[in-house]
């Protein structure tokens, strides 16, 4: 793999502002994924790609808490893993082999999100998968990927399988590893994250009680997703969903932890 502190190479086209703003937004989402104790120490990685035709894209500084993640520490690297900026940072090669595939191979998955929480890990670890047992879990029925455990992600061999089980689902759930999801923005990307999280939750809930689990019909189940992903015939729709909670979310975000911005 290519050397993740090698000389920084040409320097991208996105315009300042632009990545100025992504910058504060990724660094965002850092500090809502530790609020929420989705986080596994400095491991796991969540990216974005700057617009532009070079396909660079941010990630975290290896080694850095999420809590301690802030606009200007974030790292801007390469395809091939090559820091295009001058850094003394590092970039977990696992998360620049996971996150680099899919960047290549999805264009509108300007933001990948990957999490190693409790309750991911435990659905993830179930041969079933995901059920469609509540509401929050219905938004990913049909629509999440399975990518089966091949080790940590440190060989590049892997991408093609990952991307391959990724293919156009919005999430991916790593058997025995974790959650992954993807946006075309940092808002709707951790959205789905915390979703997912939750469906996950309740779902290992719902089966440590012991009881007999009620499952919605097929028709139901798909219908209920195409409604909350916006693309179900409805008497009244909700197009400002996302764009109303990311905002309440950066809110939060500027409220407790307003360093995330420098």
């Amino acid at each position: 793999m290519t050397d993740l502190l090698a000389a920084p190479a040409a320097t991208g086209s996105c315009d300042a502002e632009e990545e100025r703003r992504l910058r504060r937004e990724l660094a965002a989402v850092y500090r809502l994924v530790a609020h929420f104790r989705m986080t596994d120490l400095i491991f796991t990685h969540i990216s974005v790609r700057l617009p532009g035709p070079d396909h660079h894209f941010l990630i975290n500084p290896y080694g850095l808490l999420f809590e301690e993640i802030t606009a200007s520490n974030l790292v801007k690297i390469d395809l091939s893993g090559n820091p295009v900026e001058e850094t003394p940072h590092k970039v977990n090669p696992a998360g620049f082999v996971i996150h680099s595939a899919i960047h290549a191979a999805r264009a509108d998955a300007r933001c990948v999100l990957h999490t190693h929480t409790r309750a991911g890990c435990a659905v993830a670890a179930q041969e079933a998968g995901l059920l469609p047992l509540n509401q929050m879990s219905m938004e990913f029925y049909d629509r999440v990927g399975y990518h089966d455990y091949e080790g940590v992600a440190l060989n590049l061999d892997e991408q093609r399988r990952l991307v391959a089980d990724l293919g156009g689902h919005p999430a991916l759930i790593l058997r025995n590893h974790g959650l992954l999801t993807v946006g075309e923005t940092p808002g709707q990307a951790f959205l789905r994250m915390y979703y997912l999280e939750k469906a996950c939750e309740i779902q290992v809930t719902a089966q440590a009680g012991g009881a007999p689990l009620t499952v919605p019909s097929a028709e139901v189940c798909e219908y209920t997703a195409q409604q909350l992903t916006g693309t179900a015939e409805a008497d009244f729709q909700d197009d400002d969903a996302v764009e109303l909670a990311w905002s309440a979310l950066l809110r939060l975000a500027d409220r407790i932890a307003p360093d995330h911005r420098d």
